[in-house]
This record gives C-alpha cells, sequence and structure tokens, in this order.
C-alpha cells in the first residue's frame, strides 16, 4: 500500500525565540494547509513558448485551524509578549435580580451590592423582561425608572430608583439583568494582556507535524518546520458553531539553512 497521511494529524508549537524553549500541543487541530510557491521567469524568443525557464525566490507559508483555546499557544505563535498574568477577568453575564423592596437602603433607592472587593466594571443593566436597557446616571433617579447608577467611592454597589422597587413594583419588583466584570480569579484561569510591542517584535517558534494512518500497522508522516513566524490570527464566531481559532504564517530557513525536514516511514 502506498504511504498516505489522514486528517490535521498532531500539530506542536515550540517557541524557539525564548531562554527555554516551550513547547505546545496545539490541540484538537481541524486544518493544516503548506504552501511553496515559487516566482518564475520566462525567456521568449520569436516563438510562441519559451526558450528557457527559471524559477527564483520561494514564498513558503502555512495555516492551521484548530478547536482549542489556548492562550499559551496564542501567545508562542503570534504575540510574543514576554510576562503573562495568572489573574484574569470574570464577567456575570445577565445576573437577573429583583429590585425587592427589601434591599431599599433609604425610602428613595434601592441597592444592591454585587462584589465590593473585586468588582472591575459595569456593562449594562436591561429588563429582563423586554430587552431594554437602562440609563446609567449618577444622581437625580431617586423616583425614576429605567436609571441606575454605580457607586465610584464604592464600586460594586449599584443603586435603582423606587419606581423599579419592590415598594412600587408587583412580584418583589421588577427582574433586571446586570452584566459586570470582577478581578481576581487567579485559581481559574489566566489573562494574557496584549502588549505595544515595538515594530520588529516577531516571536519565532519551530512547527512538528505527526500523523499515523492504519494504526498499530504504523506508517507515520511527520513534518519538522524549523523556523515560522505568525502572519495572522483570526477568531470568527458564529451562531450554533464553534469557534476555530485559526494561524496563517511564515516559514524560512533557520541557522543552518535548512527549511523542514519531511519523515517518510518506507522509501516512496
Amino acid at each position: 500500500m502506498a504511504i498516505a497521511a489522514f486528517g490535521p494529524g498532531i500539530l506542536i508549537v515550540t517557541r524557539t525565540d525564548t531562554a527555554v524553549p516551550l513547547a505546545i500541543n496545539v490541540g484538537f487541530a481541524q486544518e493544516l494547509t503548506l504552501d511553496a510557491a515559487g516566482t518564475t521567469k520566462q525567456l521568449y524568443g520569436q516563438n510562441q513558448f519559451p526558450l528557457l525557464a527559471a524559477r527564483g525566490t520561494i514564498k513558503a507559508t502555512g495555516k492551521w485551524k484548530s478547536a482549542e483555546i489556548s492562550g499559551i499557544c496564542w501567545n508562542a505563535a503570534f504575540y510574543g509578549n514576554t510576562g503573562r498574568s495568572t489573574a484574569g477577568l470574570f464577567t456575570g453575564v445577565g445576573f437577573t435580580w429583583n429590585v425587592d423592596s427589601t434591599f431599599n437602603s433609604s425610602t428613595t433607592v434601592a441597592t444592591l451590592s454585587v462584589s465590593t472587593t473585586t468588582f472591575d466594571a459595569d456593562l449594562g443593566v436591561k429588563y429582563a423582561n423586554t430587552g431594554l436597557p437602562l440609563i446609567r446616571v449618577t444622581t437625580g433617579f431617586e423616583g425614576s425608572s429605567g436609571k441606575y447608577s454605580v457607586g465610584s467611592t464604592q464600586p460594586g454597589i449599584y443603586t435603582f430608583g423606587t419606581a423599579d422597587s419592590g415598594a412600587t413594583q408587583p412580584s418583589g419588583g421588577t427582574p433586571l439583568k446586570i452584566t459586570y466584570t470582577t478581578t481576581g480569579i487567579a485559581t481559574v484561569g489566566q489573562s494574557l494582556i496584549l502588549a505595544n510591542q515595538l515594530i520588529g517584535t516577531t516571536p519565532t517558534f519551530q512547527l512538528d507535524y505527526y500523523t499515523n494512518l492504519n494504526q498499530p500497522a504504523a506508517k507515520p508522516f511527520a513534518i519538522r518546520i524549523f523556523q515560522c513566524i505568525g502572519a495572522k490570527h483570526a477568531m470568527a464566531f458564529k451562531l450554533e458553531d464553534f469557534m476555530m481559532p485559526e494561524f496563517d504564517f511564515d516559514f524560512f530557513a533557520n541557522a543552518a539553512g535548512n527549511v523542514f525536514e519531511m519523515v517518510f516511514p518506507e522509501v516512496s
């Protein structure tokens, strides 16, 4: 049987411009494409077909798609930031709360504390029943509906007028959806902060590809590309579909003058 390769195989990105190489499995690879395109020149005489043809430079590019989200891989393959923080932001999306009169701190307003120690930013409030947004203001809304404020001296304290509270509304007040971010989730994940680096800052990485058709009767096929740089990082979010990060990259010769190595399981 002839040698064949099936599927995108296993992809490993190893960052090579750091003191200690960092190897990351791309994870759930969906697609890998490698292209080598040369420029050609033809020498013509008086006839239709050229007398000679020669090839000049070769542009080597590639692309992969994966189904795994990895900040470490993205940083190694494209962004090249030197530091990563283990703390990050968390978004409380659509937290539903009824503006109940039991939360009234006075006769004119209703208050809710979502997070006074780790509160980061308000991302809006809307009515749960209609989806219409409330307007954020500072003062002068105590008897109004559709308005709210967020404490400046006490971050994370949301204040609403009594027109939306349980004091004047049936069933314990108006249901609202509150969206906000908090900080300090070091035990949950990490954040990748993109710094505006100088032009010319270019992380390099080695890309290893491995596939094996008809295991365990192994006929593995492997490729090692010695030097790559990220050219494009794309993220497409679609309805009823998974987001699959996409990377375009260029590859070129390393210090030894080698571009890539292909390993075949037999002479073919």
